[in-house]
């Protein structure tokens, strides 16, 4: 798994999202097409456009979004369409498309013309809720306050439920029609592999091949809600990068699992969020001129906190741009999309807490070590939807992916989106081959530091 329009009044929060009046291409039985097309600003070889979709396809909200896109301009590439989704949820895809396509993986892009957009709520059209943005950024993790919470369901309102991955999934494939496609292949980094997962689930006659890098199971589960394999996985990385020769001689795993048991919950979530933020910039986790997290645990544990406060300050969440990331998107979809210890976002509100009690009670040490079972319940996931207003919630299939060629990339020591994730989806995938980068972290593609994992992309779509 890291709308609000308007940070003043409802009214400039849905002029924002609607993208203004309705064109017929939005219309039910309308044919989709891309309006305005023109150079993208800044990124040489690709065209900008936009694709206008029902705000609610159920006919139950009125409206319309404007969804920006963006397009290589290799019309006739002889591998036709390739969709690149980003993360988040709550990243933009168009001004991300000339280091994709261009800088990261200019092989693939001569043979198939890479097409990428502003999912609905992100980018261009982000939608905005000031508390959640200032408070938690990008961060899966940060917990958030109740009030910044309601702040974002009250700009967002009777929209909330719109902002899942079932109506980002078909604004995929009204982009396949617009773009005149019956096929394509669709690559997903992060919570983009979620959505390239449900697509291929949803329309199998529409896609011809798939990757998924940094793996996020397409299923929702409390577990993942709680964070748990991403909470375990962090001795096994910690110990994995201690054993980098030279060693570090001691375990990185009891020095975490002791200053989180006495520093306290609150310190304990910034401790989990500091290190899964820090594998971006450092997949070592022992690098000194990132901070060397490692190394500040263990002297934390020895009695000098001093490194491990700078880097919790360094290293703290809140405050991105939300055309970067919006953190209301972000909330939305997540809220429709998972599966909690309450049950789904249908749950009414004041059922919520005794449940998550209830469950969180019936946890072994073990499930949560080397962090303890209250930061499971007060990171970020848990606490932006325990007083997320009870809605309609998103689908949640249980199915397996369809029967078509499936790559799978993650690196060995990403906790965004930990190993045991892209495992447990290469089950179920018939046609899955799951490639292991090593010492790499998050988005293989997009950050790799050499070139393994990408060499596998060119492989498999070669």
């Amino acid at each position: 798994m890291r709308s609000k329009l308007l940070t003043a009044g409802l009214v400039l929060a849905l002029t924002a999202a609607l993208g203004g009046v309705a064109s017929a291409d939005a219309r039910p039985g309308g044919r989709p097409t891309l309006t305005d097309p023109h150079p993208c600003p800044g990124q040489p070889g690709f065209t900008c456009s936009t694709l206008t979709v029902p705000l609610d396809r159920s006919g139950r909200v009125p409206g319309t979004i404007d969804l920006p896109v963006a397009t290589a301009d290799n019309v006739t590439a002889p591998k036709g369409v390739l969709l690149f989704l980003t993360g988040g949820p709550g990243q933009g895809g168009v001004g991300a498309i000339t280091r994709i396509a261009t800088q990261r993986l200019p092989e693939i892009a001569k043979d198939y013309r890479f097409v990428m957009l502003d999912q609905r709520g992100t980018g261009a059209n982000a939608l905005r809720c000031p508390g959640l943005q200032a408070q938690m950024g990008s961060s899966d993790i940060a917990t958030p306050t109740r009030d910044a919470v309601a702040e974002c369901a009250r700009i967002l309102g009777d929209t909330a439920p719109l902002y899942s991955t079932d109506q980002t999934v078909a604004d995929f494939d009204q982009l396949r029609q617009a773009l005149g496609v019956s096929k394509m292949v669709v690559d997903g980094v992060s919570y983009g592999s979620f959505t390239a997962a449900r697509y291929a689930i949803a329309h199998p006659g529409n896609v011809s091949k798939v990757v998924l890098d940094s793996v996020l199971p397409h299923h929702a589960s409390a577990s993942a809600s709680l964070y748990l394999t991403g909470l375990t996985a962090e001795a096994r990385v910690l110990r994995a990068a201690c054993a980098v020769a030279p060693a570090c001689g001691y375990d990185p795993a009891d020095d975490l699992a002791w200053v989180v048991r006495h520093r306290g919950t609150a310190d304990g979530v910034k401790i989990f969020d500091l290190i899964v933020t820090y594998e971006f910039v450092d997949p070592t986790y022992r690098n000194p001129s990132a901070g060397d997290v490692i190394g500040a645990l263990h002297a934390a544990r020895a009695g000098t906190p001093d490194r491990l406060d700078e880097l919790l300050e360094a290293y703290k969440s809140g405050g991105d741009d939300p055309a970067s990331f919006s953190s209301g998107l972000h909330a939305a979809t997540l809220c429709a999309d998972q599966r909690f210890p309450w049950g789904s976002s249908a749950t009414p509100v004041p059922f919520r807490q005794p449940l998550l009690s209830l469950a969180a009670r019936s946890l072994p040490a073990s499930a949560t070590w080397p962090y303890t079972t209250e930061v499971a319940t007060q990171q970020g996931f848990i606490q932006s939807c325990l007083p997320w207003p009870a809605e309609r919630p998103g689908s949640n299939p249980a199915s397996r992916l369809p029967n078509v060629p499936v790559l799978l990339l993650n690196g060995d020591r990403d906790l965004s989106t930990p190993l045991e994730w892209a495992r447990e989806e290469a089950r179920l995938a018939p046609q899955g081959r799951l490639v292991i980068v090593p010492g790499e972290s998050h988005s293989i593609q997009n950050r790799e530091r050499g070139h393994a994992g990408r060499d596998a992309v060119l492989s498999f779509l070669g």
